[in-house]
Formats: structure tokens, sequence, C-alpha cells
């Protein structure tokens, strides 16, 4: 772990450090956000791809998409140290977006027949996982030991979208009632919209409960959500507009998810490329919000801080930046552990520093919250 290179007012106080979680010569590590993380005091739990590093690779990125394979890294000292393993030698094996490194032994969806066990059990996890970037279709799994191994896997339904490509982002409600926000695909089959579901019956089926976007001619996708309250749920999204201008939105339910109003936007530039949310509620009161300023000039992390419940956000604070990390960065996930310091993860590289390796690595930066006004 080292303290930031650089010199910055705005975190004086917050003790801002970065950790490699994963991290190989000649290796590809990405996108954390697209699975999820589970945090148990201390202990955390994050999954992410890994995938041949490939100079003239696919589009942004840089990694041969046919030796992708999920990953799960885990620290049980508040993200100092990671232990690597492989989904599918977990119990991951069905084929899937950024996951074609198993297609040889991948085996195909069912549905699921019996409820999953409690859902309030601190061991139950629950993972969503799609097989394209626009109509899907969304896949899941589930384990009931901390995701030492996986169950499934089981189709999710369209429930009459025009098809759903899901990452993780669910609340527990009760011992067999969940929601789920989900990213569906517009009338035109391309990403996206967001939307509430629910079960109530431990996955056996899943209902459709309301939009929470319009559609639009850009997109909304990979909401990062929390409940408020029994009545009050918040979910911030990325939002991309028709003329490609990138931002995160937010949204708020007073209701329990039946009704929905728009905010201000926590964050209205999060660069050329955009970067999803990652929210997540202190211990005191506050929401913390993580992102990425994606730009190919130097791209950088950022925090911001609500004491209103989404309402009115802080002004941005810079947690990283001047360290050659190109446009392929970002998709963030955030906890707190039990010291009270966020860890936030995202994938990242330094690859416009001359003679740096060009490899993309999983990353934590560490930090205290500043004290609240």
């Amino acid at each position: 772990m080292f303290q930031s290179k650089y010199s910055n007012a705005q975190t004086d106080g917050m003790n801002v450090e970065h950790n490699i979680v994963y991290g190989e010569d000649g290796k590809y590590a990405g996108w954390p956000a697209n699975h999820g993380i589970w945090t148990w005091g201390d202990e955390i739990l994050i999954g992410f791809v890994q995938a041949e590093y490939k100079a003239e690779g696919r589009g942004l990125h840089t990694y041969d998409i046919s030796t992708s394979r999920n990953k799960y890294a885990r620290s049980k000292d508040g993200g100092i140290t990671w232990k690597i393993t492989d989904a599918f030698e977990k119990g991951q094996k069905g084929l899937g977006y950024d996951n074609f490194g198993i297609a040889d032994d991948a085996i195909e969806p069912v549905a699921l027949n019996k409820p999953m066990p409690d859902f309030t059990d601190e061991n139950f996890l629950l993972t969503f996982l799609r097989h394209n970037n626009d109509d899907g279709p969304t896949h899941f799994y589930y384990s009931t030991d901390k995701g030492a191994s996986w169950e499934g896997v089981y189709k999710f339904p369209n429930m009459e979208t025009s098809g759903i490509a899901n990452r993780t982002d669910y609340i527990v409600d009760g011992k067999q009632s969940l929601s789920v926000f989900v990213t569906t695909a517009k009338s035109n089959k391309k990403e996206g919209r967001v939307a509430l579901a629910r079960t109530v019956d431990g996955g056996v089926s899943w209902n459709f409960q309301s939009w929470i976007t319009p559609e639009h001619g850009g997109f909304d996708i990979m909401p990062s959500s929390i409940r408020l309250s029994d009545s009050k749920l918040l979910s911030t999204i990325r939002t991309r507009t028709k003329e490609g201008a990138d931002y995160i939105s937010s949204y708020k339910s007073t209701d329990n998810g039946k009704t929905w109003k728009r905010l201000k936007n926590p964050a209205s530039d999060t660069g050329r490329g955009g970067s999803p949310p990652a929210l997540v509620k202190l211990n005191d009161g506050r929401l913390a919000l993580g992102y990425i300023h994606r730009s190919e000039y130097g791209s950088r992390v950022h925090v911001r801080f609500s004491k209103d419940e989404g309402e009115n956000w802080s002004d941005e604070i810079t947690l990283r930046s001047g360290d050659g990390a190109s446009r392929d960065v970002g998709y963030p996930k955030i906890t707190q552990r039990t010291d009270g310091k966020l860890v936030m993860i995202y994938y990242w590289n330094n690859a416009l520093l001359k003679n740096s390796k060009p490899y993309r690595y999983i990353a934590a930066t560490i930090f205290d919250a500043p004290a609240a006004n």
C-alpha cells in the first residue's frame, strides 16, 4: 500500500492510500462494478474480469475477449491483502459477457424451481450477469457461504421488457423478498433504461414494479441503489445523453418504489466514456458516492458526500490523479469497513506514463471520510 503521490489539499486528513487488489504482467483485469461487492466487517468480496492483455484489443479495452473469465478477490484485513479465486471453479459455470474463456465447459441456464434460502442470512449472496450490454439475457447465481461456492446458473425473466442486461444491484427486504434494480433494453433493443423488480417467493418468480428512468436517445444503465427507510429508496445511475455527454443521475422513491422523482445530478461530468456510480450509506447516516472521470489525458478517482439523503451533494473530492491512467479505467464499487474507513475498488492503469507497464489492474483506494459539517 502507498500514499497518494500528488499533493491535494482537498484530501487533507483523509489519509488516502492506494493498494493493488490484483495485477499481473501480461494480464488484463477490469470492471468490478459489473459484478458485486459484499462486506462483513473487515472481510470484503469483489468480482472482476481477468483476460490476456492484447494491445490491439476490443475498442477501448486492451484485452483478448476470448480468454476472459470471471474472478473474485477476497480480503480479510479491510482491503490490504487479497486472495484471488476463479468463479467457474467455485460454481459459476454459465457462459456470459466477458466470460468467454469457459465456453468449452459452460452449462446452460435453467429455471429456479424452488426458493432460494433465507435472504437475510449474512452468508447469502446473489449476483446477476448478462450475455450482452443491450437485451441480455440475464442469469443469476446465489451463495449460502459468502461466495465460497455458488449455485446456478438460473434464468432471469425479461418481465415483458425488451430484454434485461443486468449487473448486480439488489436490496434484501425480507427472508424471501428482495428488490432488484435492473437495466433493460429500450424499445429499439439497445441499452438502456432502469427499472425496479421484486421477488416475494425466494426468486422463483420476479415481478416488474416500476420504471425509474424514461426512455431517451442516450442511455441510463448500471444503477447503484440503497434503502433509506421502509418507504424510501435512492438509486444513482450512469447516464449518457443522445449527444454523448456522460454524468450520474439520481432518483428517489418515497413509496417503496411505486413512483420515482428525479433529483439533482450528483456528478455532472464523468468524462469521455463515463462512470457507473458506487453508492454506500455510512455509519453516521451520510451517503458516499464514488465515481471515475475518464480522460485520454489522465483519468481521476472522485468521491462526493451527502448529508440529506441524496438531495444535495458536497463538492467533488479528487482521491487519485496524475499517475498516467488512460480512459480504460473505472467501474467502481465502494464499502465501509469496521474502523469507518472507506474502500473503493475499481480497475486502473498507468499506461500514459513513460516506461510504465500497460497492463490494467484492480485497485483499491482506502480513505477516511471527511468530518461531517
